[in-house]
C-alpha cells in the first residue's frame, strides 16, 4: 500500500516563491485531496466498509479524481468525524477536507477546490508557526495585521502577493474559528469586530486574485470566490466550530478542532 499512497502524496503541489539565497515564501495550495496516509485509508474503510472493497481497491479509487471526490463527499465520513469520541489517528488533510467540504456544500459553496484550499489553510494553521507572517527584510515575524499592511509599502512584488494571501487566510481563520473571541474583545476592549475581519479578508483576497502569481499558481479563481463569498465561508466555519463544540469542551475550540482529535499531522 505504501507505494500508491506515496504516489498520491507526490502529486501535492508545494509552491515556493524564491528570493534567491534569502528565503522562500511558501504559498498554500489546495492539496488535501492528494495527501492520504495508511491511517486515512483504514479510517475510510472502517466507515464505508464493503462499499469501497479492500484497502488496495480503495487506494486505486482515491488515485482517480472522480471516484476520490465521490468518496470524500459521502455523508457517513462527515458524521463519523463529528461523532467519533476517541482519538482519531488520521491526517489533518483528510480531517479538515471532509469537515470543510460538507459545511461548505450546505452553505452553497460547491467548488471542491475552494473547500480544499480552506482545509489546507486550517491544516497549515494548526501549526502555530504557520499563522505567523515571515517575510524578507523584516527583523521578525509579522504577528499583527497593521504590521503586515505596513510591510506592503516596502515589499517587492512577490512578497506583496504572499502578504496579501496571508492576510486573507489569517482573517478567515480567526473569524471562522474564533468568532466569539472576536465579539468579546470588540465589545469589552474596543478591538476590531467581525465586520473588520470580513472586509480585510475580502479586500486582500481580491487584490491577491488579480496578481500574476495567482494566475500562475491557479489560485485566482479560488481567491475570487473567497473574496466574493467571504462572509459565507466565515459563517460556514462558524457552523463547523459550533458543531464540534457541541460535543464538549465549550471553552476550548482549538482543542476540539486541532488537538483533541489526536490527528496524525
Amino acid at each position: 500500500m505504501s507505494k500508491p499512497l506515496a504516489t498520491l502524496r507526490d502529486d501535492a503541489r508545494r509552491v515556493a516563491i524564491n528570493h534567491g539565497d534569502r528565503m522562500s515564501l511558501n504559498v498554500i495550495q489546495p492539496n488535501c485531496r492528494v495527501q492520504f496516509t495508511a491511517e486515512d485509508v483504514e479510517f475510510i474503510l472502517s466507515v464505508l466498509g464493503a462499499r469501497t472493497g479492500t484497502a488496495e481497491c480503495l487506494v486505486k479509487l482515491l488515485a482517480e479524481e472522480d471516484t476520490r471526490d465521490l468518496i470524500m463527499d459521502d455523508e457517513a465520513l462527515f458524521r463519523a468525524l463529528l461523532e467519533q469520541r476517541g482519538c482519531l489517528r488520521i491526517s489533518t488533510h483528510l480531517y479538515f477536507y471532509v469537515l470543510v467540504r460538507h459545511v461548505f456544500k450546505r452553505s452553497g459553496i460547491d467548488d471542491r477546490l475552494v473547500a480544499d484550499y480552506v482545509a489546507e489553510v486550517l491544516a497549515e494553521f494548526s501549526r502555530t508557526e504557520r499563522t505567523r507572517c515571515v517575510v524578507p527584510g523584516q527583523s521578525g515575524p509579522l504577528d499583527y495585521f497593521f504590521e503586515m499592511l505596513a510591510a506592503l509599502q516596502t515589499a517587492d512584488d512577490h512578497t506583496r502577493f504572499y502578504i496579501r494571501a496571508h492576510i486573507g487566510n489569517h482573517s478567515l481563520f480567526l473569524s471562522g474559528v474564533f468568532p466569539e473571541r472576536i465579539r468579546y474583545r470588540a465589545e469589552q476592549k474596543g478591538f476590531p469586530d467581525l465586520k473588520y475581519y470580513e472586509e480585510l479578508g475580502r479586500a486582500n483576497y481580491r487584490v491577491a486574485s488579480d496578481h500574476r502569481l495567482a494566475r500562475k499558481y491557479d489560485l485566482a479563481p479560488i481567491f475570487n470566490t473567497l473574496a466574493d463569498r467571504f462572509q459565507a465561508t466565515r459563517l460556514a466555519l462558524n457552523d463547523l466550530t459550533d458543531r464540534l463544540l457541541s460535543l464538549g469542551d465549550p471553552d476550548l475550540p482549538m482543542n476540539r478542532l486541532f488537538g483533541a482529535r489526536g490527528l496524525a499531522g
